[in-house]
């Protein structure tokens, strides 16, 4: 933070200042009581499992200067202190506040996939002309997102903002707090669909984004979405659509997947310009016309666009490739969805390679009472491009090679374990050279831990 001080959070909060000096400069904020990185400002949150006001000591002893609390309790000595009603949010507000204050455009990016390659393109793209503030790491829920925003610096001249949800209402305390200038909707799929109950009403509270929008902003849709080229004029923004489809401003064609990456050309109105990405798949091009639309907004050419999407590196366990021993590896362990799975099904069967591909999946999780059929589902659209092994592990990556081999898919090897520590041996049996092999499952599955144990081997 700059420029703040513990005048600043008692106005931002409401909040009483029960002890410490309001002129008492803050430069950050923590919601780990181990974890300071100097004149912190320590807010602690209750948890399901856990309340941090029991560790309030602990944030002083490690360098607090300043502390909020909704906990009734005589002031420690050591730091200010605030009294709130509750800790959570007053985070909200403070990082409200500094947003407002800082007074920068914000681009918002949501959707049930993509949302940090999007994010990390988008970024790439302004960084042409701007200075560019972005959310690190995957800080972008309604604990995350304040503290995200209070980083950034009068240097920055436009943020990029990652606004993730998993129920109802989030959204809206998101977009409240971020205030986009123009908000991102990469896509509209199933993950979360255990709380949301439906897509329909994913797409309801993914539209919330537009609550905090900015008179003016711009709305940009994922126009091969089915149900975000619905949106039509009564959500009351400028729209902008992209995809491959005739209804989008920015429109691809002419794709190509090379050994290189992806190439293909961005149409918009007269305007053509080849791209060249060097990352892999159809949805990376999607998420390149996502960044390519949000630049365009603040003067940045779709020449200047695709010089810097040319120097995107990806982002890491989101389909890195990388050599292991005399094979490769495509590293897709962050999360999984069946719309991401499909994709990372899609690269692996455009990639050319010497030997074998080798597809491990494991289960994707938060998908509800249907979870079995999304799992299935994967399996039987991968009929036409299946791997020629396949190892699933979980019992609902299992739903995955029973679709495989009930679409048809005989000359897939296919092969089911309970666990990734029996799936290992076969693994690495079945690895050798010049083959391929695709690792992807959600976060929790670990497969990274996979790829660590073909390294080490």
């Amino acid at each position: 933070m700059e420029q703040t001080t513990v005048r600043d959070i008692v106005r931002a909060t409401g909040g009483v200042l029960l002890a410490g000096d309001p002129g008492e400069p803050l430069e950050n904020v923590s919601i780990d009581s181990r974890a300071m990185k100097g004149r912190d400002l320590f807010v602690p949150l209750i948890g399901e499992h856990s309340d941090a006001h029991d560790y309030l000591a602990q944030a002083i002893e490690n360098g607090a200067v300043l502390v909020l609390s909704s906990r009734k309790m005589e002031p420690l000595p050591g730091a200010a202190w605030i009294q709130v009603d509750d800790t959570l949010k007053a985070l909200q507000a403070v990082g409200r506040d500094y947003r407002n204050r800082m007074g920068i455009p914000v681009v918002g990016v949501t959707g049930s996939v993509g949302k940090t390659t999007t994010r990390e393109m988008t970024a790439t793209v302004l960084g042409a002309k701007f200075r560019v503030f972005k959310t690190s790491k995957n800080f972008n829920s309604d604990i995350g997102l304040p503290v995200t925003m209070t980083e950034m610096t009068k240097e920055d001249e436009i943020a990029v903002l990652e606004m993730g949800m998993s129920d109802f209402g989030e959204m809206e305390v998101l977009s409240s707090m971020a205030r986009p200038s123009a908000a991102i909707i990469t896509n509209i799929g199933v993950a979360h669909i255990e709380q949301l109950g439906t897509q329909e009403n994913i797409l309801r509270e993914k539209l919330k984004i537009t609550v905090g929008l900015e008179n003016g902003g711009t709305l940009i849709l994922n126009g091969d979405d089915a149900f975000l080229r619905t949106v039509d004029e009564s959500i009351g923004f400028h729209r902008m659509f992209y995809g491959f489809g005739e209804n989008c401003q920015y429109r691809a064609e002419d794709m190509v997947i090379t050994g290189a990456g992806t190439e293909f050309t961005s149409v918009c109105g007269a305007k053509r310009v080849r791209v060249h990405l060097p990352v892999m798949g159809k949805h990376m091009v999607m998420n390149a016309l996502a960044a390519m639309a949000a630049a365009s907004i603040w003067g940045v050419s779709m020449e200047e666009a695709a010089e810097a999407l040319e120097g995107f590196a990806g982002f890491r366990n989101r389909q890195q490739i990388y050599e292991v021993k005399d094979y490769r590896v495509i590293d897709d362990t962050y999360n999984a969805s069946p719309d991401s799975m499909k994709a990372a099904l899609g690269v692996l069967s455009g990639m050319e390679t010497e030997g074998k591909k080798i597809a491990v999946l494991a289960n994707m999780l938060e998908l509800g009472e249907d979870s079995r059929r999304f799992h299935y589902e994967v399996g039987y659209y991968a009929k036409e491009i299946a791997p020629d092994v396949l190892i699933c592990i979980g019992e609902l990556a299992a739903e995955i090679g029973r679709g495989v081999s009930e679409a048809g898919g005989k000359n897939t090897v296919i092969k089911c374990f309970d666990t990734k520590e029996e799936a290992l041996p076969f693994l690495k049996e079945q690895a050798g050279r010049g083959d391929l092999i695709l690792f992807k499952g959600s976060n929790s599955m670990k497969l990274g831990e996979l790829i660590d144990d073909l390294r080490d081997e």
